[in-house]
């Protein structure tokens, strides 16, 4: 009996000096030790069908957070009317950090292209930025313009006649061509498609003379050479394409748009429960199968707090509301 004692007593001792040593090996999720937050799997609403860019993305960010957290990050796709639907779905939810919306440029751009049931501001706790979307310029290859300052001078000659496609009026990118003829004093006939694929098709096919795309769809077009690129919309060049100059380097001086992707939860979230879901998305941005992924998608890794985000949205509605007042854009 006494030596059973003894040995229960030095079990005990040996699994309590093992302790520290276990938990350098397998450590708790890096929150833990300050809350008690997740404490069951969290609802990530994602306003895109699956298979799309977006959608994949989301989906990599989630498993990221997922394995920070200790708490799987479960995608839930609700597509529809432009990402309204489930914007509004996610605006009437609890504000415990179980329920988040994954959102787009979209969600800055709507407000002045629709009556909407809720306030990008008010509704909504800024959480994380994801990623920033290069946009591009391309062209049908026996279009006869191969830079941007051609491609001015051309439609100062040809007022209205050009045409450029987007994947969908009031998209990022119909804005970003509208943009661009503001900024340059043209008029080019832009034409809307439901969706990047059949927009590459027609410009392929010589249907439009140019298109105004997400990086990711124009970018294998490019390099198997049934496209050509004119320019980036980006301040600086991207990965993968860094023979293609941005449309700043081509004359038009502190030209910088892009798409974007972040993480929103319903509004007065707790700052504590932000920081974590903050953290979390960081942490997940910095493994290397998410960054390779970007990367070869050619999209750029953001990093940024809360109130940074928050005023990055801001500053982009105000931004695309200019170009729609001024273009007179009217969807609904």
């Amino acid at each position: 009996m006494i030596a059973d004692a003894l040995i229960r007593k030095a079990s005990t001792a040996l699994l309590l000096a093992l302790l520290p040593l276990a938990l350098i090996l397998n450590p708790l999720p890096a929150h833990a030790q300050k809350s008690g937050f997740p404490k069951q799997p969290i609802r990530l609403i994602v306003p895109y069908p699956p298979g799309g860019g977006a959608d994949g993305l989301a989906r990599l960010i989630a498993q990221g957070m997922g394995e920070y957290l200790g708490q799987q990050v479960i995608v839930d796709n609700k597509p529809g009317a432009n990402t309204v639907l489930a914007t509004e779905m996610a605006a009437k939810m609890a504000s415990d950090g179980y329920s988040l919306l994954y959102v787009a440029s979209s969600f800055a751009i709507n407000p002045s292209l629709y009556k909407l049931s809720y306030s990008i501001e008010k509704d909504f706790s800024p959480v994380a930025m994801i990623a920033k979307v290069p946009l591009i310029i391309v062209a049908n290859n026996d279009y006869p313009v191969n830079t941007v300052s051609e491609l001015v001078k051309l439609a100062k000659s040809q007022p209205g006649q050009i045409t450029y496609a987007s994947y969908g009026a009031g998209s990022p990118v119909h804005l970003a061509g509208e943009l661009f003829c503001q900024l340059n004093n043209i008029t080019m006939l832009h034409v809307p498609y439901k969706g990047s694929s059949p927009a590459m098709t027609d410009l392929m096919s010589g249907q439009v003379n140019l298109a105004f795309s997400s990086i990711e769809p124009a970018m294998q077009l490019i390099k198997t050479n049934r496209i050509k690129p004119i320019a980036v919309t980006t301040a600086q060049r991207v990965n993968g394409l860094l023979n293609v100059p941005t449309i700043a380097e081509s004359g038009l001086k502190d030209f910088d748009v892009a798409g974007w992707n972040g993480i929103l939860a319903p509004a007065n979230l707790p700052p504590d429960i932000t920081n974590i879901l903050n953290q979390a998305v960081n942490s997940a941005l910095k493994q290397s199968n998410i960054k390779n992924k970007m990367d070869h998608q050619g999209v750029v890794m953001e990093m940024q707090t809360p109130e940074q985000f928050g005023q990055f949205i801001r500053s982009d509605s105000a931004k695309w509301a200019a170009v729609i007042k001024k273009a007179n854009i009217k969807l609904d």
